[in-house]
């Protein structure tokens, strides 16, 4: 059930929860949710997290955003040195007035922009929300594992970018999640699970070691998502992680890679056999 919904504060006296390690070096982070009681376990899961030190709230976008862009001295001076205004919004998807989507694709155009996490009731949009660029998706209630586990991604993106933030940022493996969905249900896909990616028209169907997964993504957009973290193309209709190529053969018809344990053969084009060979000489280096 709903909150009824109160006057919005004016700016410089919505009341921040502030978590209590407000003394020491942290995240700032928004939590954007128009249900009390789902507000209420957001904000006390988010100052569960040791690397958060100040938790702002805002129980609907419009509200988000006046606080953004409003007089918060800690904000004023964030922008004036070139940070994320908040490092984290945690934004509910389902709102009144301006939606979570919506939020998010202002938030966009922030710069730097925050990084963002969906918190919500329902799984059907996460393929959509991950198109807009959020690092999690969280379904309620989010217990503070999860919350933890989602804020490792938050850090590993804010290193990714560069910094942004105030505190020391530990070493994180970025390991990039998709979402897929089947029957209903959607599940998150490691990254680091993906023994190869095969084109089909518009889709990718992604080969792990549990299966075969569907995914609204073009080969051509995932190739260059995941350049960084050691895909190559080998094919108009393969991608492979460099690291898990065992063999590289010549046969009559051309070149082919052997992939893993499982010893998937896979054909090479010639396009990308020169740079295939590079790749594996340096060692999988770029």
């Amino acid at each position: 059930m709903r909150r009824p919904r109160a006057p919005v504060p004016t700016l410089g006296k919505i009341a921040p929860t502030v978590s209590t390690a407000n003394n020491t070096p942290g995240l700032v982070v928004l939590a954007v949710d128009d249900e009390k009681a789902g507000m209420d376990v957001l904000v006390e899961r988010l100052n569960g997290n040791r690397h958060v030190r100040r938790v702002l709230s805002a129980f609907d976008a419009t509200e988000a955003l006046l606080l953004l862009s409003g007089d918060d001295p800690e904000l004023a001076g964030r922008k004036e040195q070139g940070l994320s205004v908040v490092d984290a919004v945690f934004a509910d998807l389902d709102m009144p007035g301006l939606t979570g989507m919506e939020l998010a694709k202002v938030l966009a155009g922030f710069k730097p922009a925050p990084v963002l996490v969906f918190v919500t009731a329902h799984s059907h949009e996460a393929v959509a929300a991950f198109e807009l660029g959020a690092v999690d998706y969280l379904l309620k209630p989010a217990e503070q594992p999860r919350i933890d586990k989602a804020m490792e991604r938050v850090l590993a993106k804010i290193h990714q970018n560069g910094g942004g933030t105030q505190s020391p940022v530990p070493e994180q493996r970025d390991d990039e999640v998709i979402p897929v969905e089947l029957a209903g249900t959607t599940k998150l896909v490691s990254r680091a699970s993906v023994r190869w990616v095969e084109a089909q028209g518009d889709y990718a169907r992604l080969y792990t070691s549990d299966g075969s997964h569907l995914v609204r993504i073009p080969l051509a957009q995932l190739e260059e998502r995941w350049e960084k973290a050691g895909f190559v193309r080998i094919h108009r209709s393969y991608l492979v992680p460099i690291s898990l190529i065992t063999e590289l053969r010549m046969g009559g018809s051309g070149y082919s890679v052997v992939i893993g344990h499982e010893e998937k053969v896979l054909p090479v084009s010639r396009r990308h056999t020169r740079e295939l060979k590079d790749r594996l000489v340096r060692g999988g280096g770029a």
